[in-house]
């Protein structure tokens, strides 16, 4: 009997415990109610690569939705505003097929931006041309475009988690 009290103190002030270690835990944003709408302009594209600025700011936008601090709004209406200029996309062979003459078979690719973040009523800079990269891989077959292309998604997505953790991140 005396072993089931100390096991029944014990679990109580085990429990006791954890409700103080989580009492200051809160699933609210850092980030000030007035200033959750943000607008998001289709990137600039310096990468060489047609299109990749489209799939990167769609990426963008839909990670925004998904986590859901921020509303997206018109350019004007916004309260912050991010812009985005996609500086560098390049790829490196990592496997090669000995099969064909030691072509390359799988590549890295990479892709980095540059953010700006600000305040559209008191013009306060947030973030001032931050780089951030990504990267994945891809297999070509022989067809090098369409193995960027399918890579496209993937790079703009792992990007796009990376650019609103970095926004996230100033609050």
């Amino acid at each position: 009997m005396a072993i089931i009290r100390k096991m029944v103190k014990a679990l109580a002030v085990a429990a006791i415990l954890v409700q103080a270690g989580c009492a200051s835990y809160s699933f609210r944003s850092n980030v000030p109610e007035e200033l959750r709408t943000i607008a998001v302009p289709v990137f600039e594209n310096d990468s060489g690569f047609p299109e990749l600025d489209a799939v990167v700011t769609q990426y963008v936008l839909r990670e925004f939705q998904r986590e859901g601090t921020f509303k997206l709004a018109r350019y004007e209406n916004a309260s912050v505003r991010l812009t985005g200029k996609l500086v560098s996309s390049r790829h490196e062979s990592i496997t090669y097929d000995r099969n064909y003459n030691s072509r390359a078979s799988e590549y890295r690719y990479t892709v980095t931006v540059r953010i700006s973040l600000w305040e559209a009523g008191s013009g306060k800079m947030l973030i001032n041309n931050q780089p951030i990269s990504a990267q994945t891989t891809f297999l070509t077959q022989g067809d090098m475009l369409t193995g960027l292309q399918d890579a496209y998604p993937r790079v703009a997505k792992e990007l796009s988690r990376k650019i609103v953790d970095t926004v996230l991140a100033q609050w």
